[in-house]
Parts: structure tokens; C-alpha cells; sequence
């Protein structure tokens, strides 16, 4: 099966995305289909075997829409930047001819008689001049998208829109003629331009407001999009040249100074060095990189001049990645929103039908033969029962609750993922890298022989190099002087050596130091106590022997220990981790976690979380990559940490970019918010829907007021989603 997304224009309600995924849907060789209004785009699953990418732009395009596929990030942003300007364009202008057909209303109430409204504004070949072109020019769009629907069968808010105004608008046409007919002169005539014509200004301000709303919560993409690296260093023809990323193509030779940050996906073809990916992989510590070894765009090369062989380009990146992620669950539809395009289907007909009876009823039985009276009842039906606030309601919320999340570093990959991280009632964290820093610091100091000098000679040493363990030691030793050092070199994933006061320094794992200096059992010994307690240990060789040995530690991250007693308020905490009971334990009493599951292999740790699942629980697990793909797979919502690989990425449902566990009650704060923001726009839009539609079928609300109380549910469920946006980090 084969996913992709397309931009889907000519969408103006939720009745015309449903139509869409039910015809798509329809076909065997499409799995799954779905379409978000706000985002007008739509996500489609297929077997490219059995239907081609055009034969689903004709299906889209039979029923009234237009599709194309979305080439990259920048020509759908200034797509949508020119859309925002062309509907505010085309509000502005309604609004000119519609504001003096408003003003015009003054005269039709006894009590507002004072407010001054001069003779040539009343005439109807003045209104007929004001309204037309709001009626046909500026609303247009409603006519073609009520013809399209009503060609295949169905029915949305554009029969409702179109309906109504032009109900108004021809049965002020009719009044016109019959009056000067009659008289012979133009005389007070009670038309209803003004109506139609303010109907449509609101509408046009409503979808305005929408297009707003969308540009808000494409802001946390474009961020997510600025995180990329804009130059690569390129090798043609013998020469390096500087050219932007998206020149670059997959098989060139690119080079990366120590301290810059690698441009692409590559593989090392020269050179060896240690990388920093903790933007990506969320792991901390510095990776040891070799010939053949991969590496990845947007990471730290920390130490060594590199060349590499670009692997991937474009969307394949992760950081593209990363915002496919952040598309996708504003795309995709949570179960609440089906629930409610369900009801957005068939409500536009059932207004239609309750219309036409209220007509009926009034003409026929309340004020018999009044045909003024009873299409004003008609129109006022069908304009307030118009679905976009229904239509809006969880679209908008979604969008805009998680590109809040993304900006705040938080990529939840679906909306299913927004609506089901409030369930959660146990959460499973992972050690090493999820809940310590991966930046290792001196815990204990052991000096085996008396070596006078011994922190200059070290920081001497370790100042010239870039390693995570290199600046822990420069950190521990800032006090000493430093002197010159002769003959440094760099031993790659093992130490470092050099010469200081023709001593012969030697700084590394005790295994490298072996090789040139004996260990002893009592050093043995030193180094298991040491490690046991979850310490790395190095050792310091002057000529022959070993004069120190230094054990340092990957400390519990800064307010991880108040953020877990933040969650333990509320949530069953559970610490998972493959290191030995002894290290988990330390670690588990300085944060306060009571639960461990200690030497745990990767392989068995989704084992560990169908056991709390089968006890009942829902389960969050929060990990940090390759190892733990299974476990975030298993669980009810997988959180992959600094933002994850490609593997934890597919694995998990929510991304944290900043790798913290401080981001967790965030996570579960916006999925709270949002689910609650929705429900709020739901009963909102029902309630409108409900008390609106009996006032109008009763009388008791004139064509005008009913468009305007739609505009503003509209407005109104946008305005409450937009406060999403206001959440502090």
C-alpha cells in the first residue's frame, strides 16, 4: 500500500470532505481515505497496483473538487498565504456593497425612525445595483459548489447558503416588478437585497476567520522547517563548494568540519569522528562514527574532519520528516470528529426538509396565503442551520492544539494519539538517555599512586578534545593550569595520549591503559564497585603505571525528579531499563520511583507492558529509540524522546524534539485541553443548532439576524479553538 497527501480545493463544509472520502472510500483498491476540512487536504491510502494517483484526481475532480499533490512545504505555504489574502479581498468588497443595504434596515423599524436614511438609498434599483454583484460575482462560489453537490446527489452548506440568499434576493426581484407594475413608481417597497447580501458578507468573514485559523497552526511547521540546515559543503570536481541543501543530490561527496553540523543523511567515506545526535536519537553521549557508518542531517559533528556520501535528500530526511509527522495528525480524524461528520452528512438535508415544512406550515395553516412571512421563516430556517460550526468544531481544535504542541516541541504523529494520551493511567520510562542527561560528570576520584601535577597534566589533555568525557574531566579539573602538550593524539572509542614534560599521559578505558600498563585485581575490584553503581570509569596512565582512576556518571536530568512527582499525583510510574538492578535501583531512589523492572532486554521490554496492560492499565511507554520500538509499538501511547529515529518515529505515537521528561505532563496537559476544547465546540455548535433552529421555524428571527448568529458560531468556534494557541509551555 502506498500513502499520500493532496491538497483538496473547492471544500466548503463538512458535508463536502465526507462526500469525498465516501467515493474514495468506496473503491476496493483505496484502503482508507481521509480528508480534514480546516487543512483542506487528504490523506489517501492505495494499492498503486490497481488505481493510479490520476484516476483518484478524477474520482475528486467528478465530484465537484479539485486535487493535486503537494510538491514541498514553501509553494503550499504561499498557496495558503494567497488564499488567506484573495478571501479577505473578496470580504472586503462584500462588505462595501453590503454595509449601505445594511444601513438601509434602519427604516424598516418605527423605533430607529431618528437615525437619518436618505430617499435614494431606499430605491430598489439602487439596492438591485448593490446586491447583484454580491449575489453573483462574490458569491459565486457557493452556486458552483451547490450545483457540484446537488449533480452528485448530496447536499452541504452551499444548498443551504445558496438556497436561502437567493430565496431573498429573487423574491425582492419579484416585489420590484410587481410594485413598479402596479404604481408606476418606485415608491417604499419592503425587499429583502440587504438580507441576502449581509448573509453572504458574514459567511465570506466566517471563512475568512477559518483560513486564519490555519495559517495560526502552520506557524509550528515552519518553525520545525527552520531547524534544517541551509548549506552543505559540497566535493565537484575536485573543489569544495558551498550550495544550499536542495541542490544537493543523493550519491554527492559532502565535508564537515569538526564543530558544524552535518547538512544531510549521509555515510562516512573518510575520516572518523564522534557525532552528536541528541536532537535526533535523544541519546546524549557522542556516537563513534567510522568509515561505512551512518550519519544523520541536522546532528553535531563533534571532534573529526569528515567526508561523506549523501543517502537521502528531501522528504526522506528525518527532520522532514518530523513535520510529515505533525501534517498528518492534523489530517487524520480522531473518532470524535467521524462521530461528527456522520451528523454533518445527513443534517443538511434534514434542515431542508424542516425549512419546507416551516414554509408550509406558516403559509398554509399560521398566516394563511402570506408568502412574505413564510419564506422569511424559510430563509431564516436555512441560513441558521448552515453546519459550519459542526463542521469546524473538532478540525479546528485538532489543528490548532497540536501545532501548539509542535511549537512547544511536542509532534504528535495522529489525532487518535491527541484524544487517547488523556486515558492514560500508568506511565513507563526508560533510563539511560529518557530520564538521565547522557552528559556524564565525575562522581569519585581514586588516586591509585601520588602523581604531583597529575589535574594539570589531565586538563591539559582533555581541553583539546571535544568528547562529552573530555569536557566532564576539564569541568572536575578547572582549577589546574594548563601546560603545553607534545605528540596528542586522539585514539577513537577509546582515549586520548600525549606528552607532557616529556612524560609519556595516557588518558582512556582501563581495556586501553592495559595495553601498556598492568592491572591489578585490587584496581579489578575498584572498577566493578564503581560500575556497579552505574559509573563509567577511565583510567590515567603516566609512563608505566596507572596513578588514577576516575568514575563519572550519567546523572538524572535537571527537574526530571519534580517532574515525576508531578506525575506520581495522578499516574502509576514505572522505571524499564536494560542495566543491572543495582544501577536501576540508585537511580529509582534519587527520582522517588518506587516500580522497576531492571535487566530487561529490548526484545523483552514489550513484554513487560502487555503484563500492565493485561493487569488492567493503560500504558504510556516514553523511550528513546531503536531498542525500544517494540515496547512504544505495544503500548497504548509510545512517546519516542528527542524526537526519535526513523524506526521510533513509526514506533511511537508522540515525538518530544527537546528530549525531556519535563515535556510528559505537557503532553498530557494538551491532549486534556484539546479534547476538551472540542467538546466544548460540539456542544456549542449542537446547542446553536438546537435552540437556533426552533426560534427561526417559530418567527421569532428575521433572515439577517439568523445569518449573522451563523457567522458568528462559526467565528466563535474558531476564536476558542485559536485559545489553544495561548497554553503555556
Amino acid at each position: 500500500m502506498k500513502e499520500e497527501t493532496y491538497k483538496i480545493s473547492g471544500m466548503h463544509c463538512a458535508a463536502c470532505a465526507t462526500r469525498i472520502e465516501r467515493v474514495l472510500n468506496r473503491d476496493e483498491a483505496i484502503e482508507e481515505a481521509t480528508v480534514n476540512l480546516v487543512m483542506e487536504k487528504a490523506t489517501v491510502k492505495y494499492n498503486p497496483k490497481q488505481i493510479s494517483r490520476d484516476t483518484i484526481f478524477q474520482k475528486i475532480a467528478h465530484i465537484g473538487f479539485e486535487a493535486h499533490q503537494i510538491e514541498d512545504n514553501d509553494t503550499d505555504t504561499l498557496s495558503d498565504d494567497k488564499a488567506l489574502k484573495k478571501q479577505k479581498f473578496k470580504f472586503i468588497i462584500s462588505a462595501i456593497f453590503a454595509l449601505p443595504l445594511l444601513y438601509t434596515m434602519f427604516a424598516h423599524f418605527s423605533f430607529l425612525s431618528f437615525v437619518p436614511v436618505p430617499q435614494f438609498m431606499m430605491s430598489p434599483w439602487f439596492q438591485l445595483i448593490l446586491a447583484t454583484p454580491v449575489q453573483f460575482v462574490l458569491g459565486a462560489q457557493f452556486y458552483v459548489g451547490a450545483w457540484r453537490a446537488l449533480k452528485n446527489k448530496s447536499a452541504n452548506m452551499d444548498v443551504l447558503v445558496a438556497m436561502g440568499t437567493s430565496a431573498a434576493y429573487f423574491y425582492s426581484i419579484y416585489l420590484m416588478i410587481v410594485h413598479l407594475g402596479h404604481e408606476g413608481h418606485e415608491g417604499h417597497i419592503p425587499l429583502y437585497f440587504e438580507t441576502s447580501a449581509v448573509l453572504i458578507t458574514f459567511i465570506l468573514l466566517g471563512k475568512y476567520f477559518e483560513k486564519r485559523a490555519k495559517g495560526h497552526a502552520s506557524e509550528a511547521i515552519k518553525k520545525l522547517a527552520a531547524l534544517q540546515v541551509k548549506e552543505a559543503t559540497v566535493e565537484r570536481n575536485g573543489k569544495m563548494v558551498h550550495v544550499a541543501v536542495d541542490q544537493v543530490q543523493v550519491g554527492e561527496i559532502i565535508c564537515v568540519k569538526s564543530g558544524s553540523y552535518i547538512p544531510l543523511d549521509a555515510e562516512i567515506i573518510e575520516g572518523a569522528t564522534t557525532v552528536n545526535e541528541a536532537m535526533i536519537t535523544g541519546e546524549s553521549l557522542p556516537v563513534d562514527k567510522h568509515i561505512g557508518d551512518s550519519v544523520i542531517g541536522s546532528t553535531l559533528n563533534e571532534t573529526n574532519f569528515i567526508k561523506a556520501k549523501v543517502t537521502n535528500v528531501g522528504e526522506d530526511l528525518v527532520l522532514n520528516q518530523i513535520i510529515k509527522v505533525v501534517e498528518e495528525a492534523q489530517t487524520k480524524k480522531p473518532h470524535i470528529q467521524r462521530l461528527a461528520d456522520q451528523i454533518s452528512n445527513i443534517f443538511v438535508p434534514v434542515v431542508v426538509g424542516t425549512a419546507l415544512f416551516s414554509f408550509l406550515l406558516w403559509y398554509f395553516v399560521l398566516i394563511p396565503f402570506d408568502f412574505t412571512r413564510a419564506l422569511e421563516i424559510f430563509i431564516a430556517v436555512i441560513v441558521i442551520a448552515c453546519p459550519c460550526a459542526l463542521g469546524l468544531a473538532t478540525p479546528t481544535s485538532i489543528m490548532v492544539g497540536s501545532g501548539r504542541a509542535a511549537e512547544a516541541g511536542i509532534l504528535f504523529k495522529s489525532a487518535e494519539s491527541l484524544e487517547q494520551t488523556r486515558q492514560i493511567d500508568t506511565i513507563v520510562f526508560d533510563k539511560t538517555g529518557t530520564l538521565t542527561t547522557g552528559i556524564p560528570e565525575v562522581i569519585e576520584v581514586i588516586e591509585l599512586e601520588k602523581s604531583p601535577g597529575i589535574a594539570s597534566y589531565i586538563k591539559s589533555l582533555e581541553v583539546q578534545s571535544e568528547h562529552p568525557l573530555s569536557k566532564a574531566l576539564v569541568r572536575y579539573f578547572n582549577d589546574a593550569k594548563t601546560v603545553g602538550v607534545q605528540n596528542y593524539e586522539t585514539h577513537i572509542g577509546n582515549g586520548i595520549s600525549g606528552e607532557v614534560n616529556g612524560l609519556s599521559i595516557q588518558i582512556g578505558s582501563m581495556s586501553f591503559l592495559a595495553t601498556h600498563a598492568p592491572v591489578t585485581q585490587s584496581m579489578k575490584a575498584q572498577q566493578y564497585e564503581l560500575e556497579s553503581k552505574g559509573a563509567t570509569v577511565i583510567g590515567v596512565r603516566i609512563n608505566q603505571h596507572i596513578v588514577m582512576m576516575i568514575a563519572l556518571r550519567d546523572e538524572p536530568k535537571d527537574k526530571v525528579k519534580e517532574s515525576i512527582l508531578q506525575l506520581r499525583q495522578h499516574y502509576n510510574i514505572v522505571m524499564l531499563s536494560g542495566d543491572s538492578e543495582t544501577t536501576v535501583n540508585a537511580i529509582a531512589n534519587d527520582l522517588g520511583i518506587e516500580t522497576i523492572y531492571a535487566g530487561v532486554k529490548p526484545n523483552q521490554k514489550a513484554e513487560v507492558i502487555e503484563k500492565l496492560q493485561d493487569e488492567g492499565k493503560k500504558v504510556m511507554m516514553v523511550g528513546d529509540g531503536i531498542n525500544d520500538a517494540p515496547s512504544l509499538t505495544q503500548s497504548d501511547i509510545g512517546v519516542a524522546m528527542g524526537s526519535g529515529t526513523d524506526i521510533a518515529i513509526e514506533s511511537a505515537d508522540v515525538a518530544l524534539v527537546h528530549n525531556h521528561v519535563s515535556q510528559i505532563p505537557e503532553v498530557l496537559k494538551m491532549s486534556e485541553l484539546t479534547m476538551k476544547n472540542i467538546k466544548q465546540n460540539l456542544f456549542f455548535a449542537f446547542c446553536y443548532n438546537m435552540i437556533g433552529i426552533p426560534i427561526a421555524a417559530l418567527g421569532f428571527l428575521a433572515p439577517w439576524l439568523a445569518g449573522t448568529a451563523m457567522a458568528f458560531s462559526s467565528v466563535s468556534v474558531v476564536l476558542n479553538a485559536l485559545r489553544l494557541k495561548h497554553v503555556q509551555k
